[in-house]
């Protein structure tokens, strides 16, 4: 997994909104920098997008981070693959996590009230 930290930021209804890129396949074994970064973020602004257009697998561990970091922030999943985005569905957590079609989208949405 890697994580692209330049990726930008920009305003959304006034605020600045961090996106988060990871890649690859997330699971146990490489968590800890990704968990890092969205915990950074959440604390940086009112909103955190999470980029998933490149993960290409995640495990439970994956999902547990994903409910913490949204417990904190209003965390948005931003075109994620099908595959990824089936298990967030099966599992009940599209229910608790909003999915937009783009980076775009997401940082455009109005934020959490």
């Amino acid at each position: 997994m890697t994580i692209n930290e330049s990726a930008p930021a920009a305003p959304a209804t006034g605020s600045d909104i961090e996106v988060v890129v990871p890649q690859g396949e997330l699971d146990l074994d490489n968590l800890l920098p990704l968990t890092l970064q969205l915990e950074r973020a959440a604390l940086n602004g009112p909103a955190v997008v999470l980029d998933a257009s490149g993960i290409t697998f995640g495990d439970s561990s994956f999902l547990r981070v994903l409910l913490a970091i949204r417990r904190q922030t209003d965390l948005r999943i931003a075109a994620p693959r099908p595959v990824l985005e089936r298990l967030i569905r099966m599992v009940g957590m599209d229910q608790v996590l909003t999915i937009y079609p783009t980076v775009e989208a997401a940082k455009a949405a109005p934020l959490a009230g």
